[in-house]
């Protein structure tokens, strides 16, 4: 019971943009939590092979890439409200265009929208918690906002799965429905973000300051950007190679619509369980100690899925896969204390740059290795995370921004 007092005592002495952002989160992930699992199985069902997959999941990386650092520039500068605001839109509008795809080409049209929408949020909503979380409790803080947002995703991709089933499997008709869903869900987010959320405090730029100088102080004022800015690109990889999991259960392993989204379930329970925890020990014993423990649990779920015949071993290895979401929790608190606060935009846009080009590249990679064995696939995510472990090793425990 002390855990839940004190997570109740921490929300109630966080200001009003964090409580909103917070509720914010709900609604978008359960929106998120309907279709993310069921989108690359879409795809496909409407034609496409695992290469052409690639290709159309690696247009938002594209799009991420090009707009990535003018869009944390102008974070800095119009404030975290417009930033969420376009992002719900954006989103709204990329579910909207999964449900209207009726061939496999026009779901390129969604993954840019979803994909815009998410580099905006993933580069503003950290500026709440950098502007409203002091140093002490940020990760904590952080976890405990992933656990709550969590929470919807527990039930969305079993609610998903279920109307799935009824509605004829996974099939193109089948699976349509759950945006329509998604999309509703999200604009109610939006709505409510619309009439409540108000900008935190944080320092800007001088607004005639140019677009260069905001990078120019990330690198000169920065702690070890350039290795952080190595390990953040292969940090990132189960996210955007991480949509080949679902179609693995589903097409190696056989899985059913509802053992789809018990694997969504089971990684949202890890973090809904572990999150807080998680973040009360990375602030006490220190991050990257956490990050060395979290990272090999995600690598033993994905040979789990890789080597393992069953429903229930399929289920489980979507469980440990929560431990990434919890390794990228902790790794955030350390990214927001690398550059000083009024630098965070373009901080996070300069992230987002190589975030775009692996999302560009790793999906279609992904896509001719899957031609060649799935498993490979796999295999490849498990390596890249082990590699920036060494990364990790090289950074302080503390800076002069924490």
């Amino acid at each position: 019971m002390s855990i839940f007092a004190d997570a109740y005592r921490f929300l109630v002495r966080q200001g009003r943009p964090f409580k909103v952002n917070l509720v914010k989160n709900l609604g978008m992930n359960f929106g998120m939590g309907l279709t993310q699992r069921y989108q690359p199985i879409f795809v496909m069902a409407l034609g496409a092979t695992a290469t052409e997959l690639g290709y159309v999941t690696s247009l938002g990386g594209a799009v991420t890439m090009i707009l990535s650092v003018p869009i944390g520039l102008l974070a800095d500068r119009v404030g975290v409200r417009r930033m969420m605001i376009f992002s719900l839109l954006s989103m709204t509008l990329g579910y909207l265009a999964f449900g209207l795809a009726g061939e496999w080409m026009y779901t390129a049209y969604a993954y840019v929208f979803v994909a815009i929408g998410m580099l905006v949020a993933n580069n503003v909503c950290p500026m709440v918690c950098g502007a409203c979380l002091n140093s002490v409790e940020r990760t904590t803080g952080m976890q405990f906002c992933d656990t709550a947002g969590a929470i919807p995703r527990l039930f969305a991709p079993v609610i998903a799965g279920l109307l799935i089933g009824y509605l004829g499997g996974l099939t193109p008709e089948g699976i349509r429905p759950v945006f329509f869903l998604g999309a509703a869900v999200i604009f109610v987010a939006f709505l409510y973000f619309l009439r409540y959320f108000e900008n935190p405090i944080i320092k800007r730029q001088p607004s005639g300051s140019g677009i260069t100088v905001g990078l120019t102080r990330v690198f000169k004022e920065g702690v070890h950007v350039k290795r952080w800015i190595a390990y953040y690109s292969l940090m990132i990889m189960p996210w955007y190679l991480g949509f080949y999991l679902p179609l693995f259960a589903r097409q190696v392993k056989g899985a059913n619509p509802i053992v789809i989204g018990l694997m969504d379930s089971g990684f949202w329970l890890v973090v809904v369980l572990l999150a807080i925890p998680v973040g009360l020990a990375s602030d006490k014993l220190g991050r990257r100690r956490m990050i060395l423990v979290l990272t090999p649990c995600y690598c033993f779920g994905l040979l789990l899925l890789g080597s393992s015949s069953g429903d229930i071993y399929t289920v489980v290895a979507g469980a440990f896969s929560g431990f990434a979401m919890l390794a990228a929790v902790t790794e955030s608190s350390l990214t927001v204390e690398l550059v000083p606060r009024e630098l965070l935009g373009s901080w996070f846009g300069l992230l987002g740059l190589f975030t775009g080009l692996v999302s560009f590249v790793g999906p279609i990679v992904g896509g001719f290795v899957w031609d060649f064995n799935p498993v490979y696939v796999l295999y490849i995510l498990a390596a890249t995370q082990i590699v920036k472990l060494f990364i990790l090793w090289t950074m302080p425990t503390k800076t002069r921004y924490s």
